[in-house]
């Protein structure tokens, strides 16, 4: 984990709000906070709930010690009743909110978060700081992963990220299909399939192209990947294969235009009996650069600025509002801003085929269930005690289910409406 506690990872103003509901006595008063996306980012059609896993082990964590409480009262962030209720903080209500895993939509309620003012609102920065940047990866590479069109993937972008991120990111790949990460904490904390070779500069250090390779298949053997465009990638695949032979596990290209050369590569490969010996291609793609190689003959796909950025949307536009008090519904009026009062309850309506056909949310009541309906919010936190989540795994298998059953038109790259439409019905 960071080497701050998850306590510290919040704004200022979280605190403020504690010290001043403290004071006028609101601190205690029973409130639902909501995580919610008030539209998805241009072009997308669908959001990825991802990070969730991550989030609960945080909220289980999430305590001030007192060298934390000591710098909160030297710099005056905390009055002192303020600093005496953060020693004792503890998570104590309750979490709900979609599997890891569904698809969200504009308005759907991912996440719901029940308990005193105080003890909600001092959570807000921290679950917005990893659902924002966990969905927005995951909704980037399962973009990738449907490009890919059952192809692999390999998250490889771990030096284009904050050290941390990368980790989550390597999880929230792994969430949405990708088969491999390269970061190697990822595979310990998550039990990720991790894979790697070498890099141009193991190429560089030897005095010759096969002089690197000869090394690499010594110790790795022949079911290893040959980098083979430090120099020119034809003569790069003749050397890879006079010292691999034609049982080579794979070559990997980096550069140039990935369409062309793919195609000369397989014929060149094919040329020297290495029919099996794989392709894999990689250099700042993105779902669009796969889906233009789709024709061409690319084994597995390594992806990394774009997949730990999230492709263009390094954000999810999540927020994190109030929306019940005391049981009594609270509405933001503000311009393109505003909320809809009361906790809801969501379900996903499907055909009997099973394509999902509308999300249907109801505030502060039941939906009237269909035979076809799933609800979609399931407890994660009861009284402050975390239940037992899914895997990773499973996760991963919910994600796949869900791309199934939405229409296809919502598995589009181009810009278009949400893949699936979302109904508020008033309460009844």
């Amino acid at each position: 984990m960071s080497s701050l506690r998850p306590a510290l990872l919040t704004d200022h103003y979280e605190l403020t709000m504690v010290s001043a509901a403290l004071r006028d006595g609101t601190a205690d008063r029973r409130c639902v906070f909501e995580v919610f996306s008030r539209r998805l980012p241009a072009g997308r059609r669908y959001g990825v709930v991802a990070g969730t896993g991550r989030l609960i082990e945080m909220i289980r964590d999430f305590r001030f010690d007192p060298a934390e409480i000591d710098f909160l009262r030297r710099t005056g962030v905390v009055d002192e009743p303020a600093a005496q209720w953060l020693a004792d903080y503890r998570f104590t209500g309750d979490i709900d909110g979609y599997a890891e895993g569904e698809l969200f939509f504009p308005g759907s309620p991912i996440l719901t978060v029940s308990g005193t003012f105080a003890e909600c609102v001092v959570l807000e920065t921290l679950v917005l700081s990893v659902l924002n940047h966990d969905c927005a990866v995951a909704a980037a590479a399962a973009r990738m992963v449907t490009a890919a069109r059952g192809r692999a993937l390999i998250e490889m972008g771990s030096r284009r990220a904050h050290e941390e991120a990368a980790v989550a990111a390597a999880r929230a790949a792994y969430l949405a299909g990708f088969r491999f990460t390269s970061n190697l904490a990822a595979g310990q904390r998550y039990g990720i399939p991790t894979a790697g070779t070498a890099a141009h500069a193991f190429t560089l250090l030897h005095d010759d192209e096969r002089a690197a390779f000869a090394s690499q298949v010594a110790t790795l053997g022949k079911d290893t990947t040959l980098l083979v465009d430090t120099y020119d990638i034809a003569q790069g695949i003749r050397n890879a294969i006079a010292v691999a032979g034609p049982e080579l596990r794979a070559v990997r290209i980096d550069s140039g235009d990935l369409a062309v050369i793919a195609q000369q590569s397989r014929e060149l490969l094919d040329s020297l009996g290495a029919t099996e010996t794989k392709i894999i291609v990689s250099g700042d793609l993105d779902e669009y650069a796969i889906a233009a190689l789709a024709a061409e003959p690319v084994d597995m796909y390594g992806a990394g600025t774009a997949v730990v950025t999230g492709s263009g949307a390094p954000t999810a536009g999540l927020v994190y509002k109030l929306v019940e008090v005391e049981g009594r519904p609270v509405v933001k009026r503000s311009e393109h801003k505003a909320t809809i009062g009361g906790r809801k309850v969501a379900v996903r309506r499907h055909k009997p085929t099973g394509t999902a056909t509308e999300e249907v949310i109801v505030p502060q009541g039941v939906p009237d269930r269909q035979p076809n309906d799933r609800l979609l919010q399931h407890s994660y936190v009861v009284s402050g005690e975390p239940e037992t989540l899914p895997s990773l795994e499973e996760s991963r298998d919910h994600l796949r289910q869900c791309l199934i059953s939405i229409p296809w038109e919502g598995l589009k790259l181009s810009a278009g409406d949400p893949a699936v439409p979302v109904t508020v019905v008033p309460a009844s």
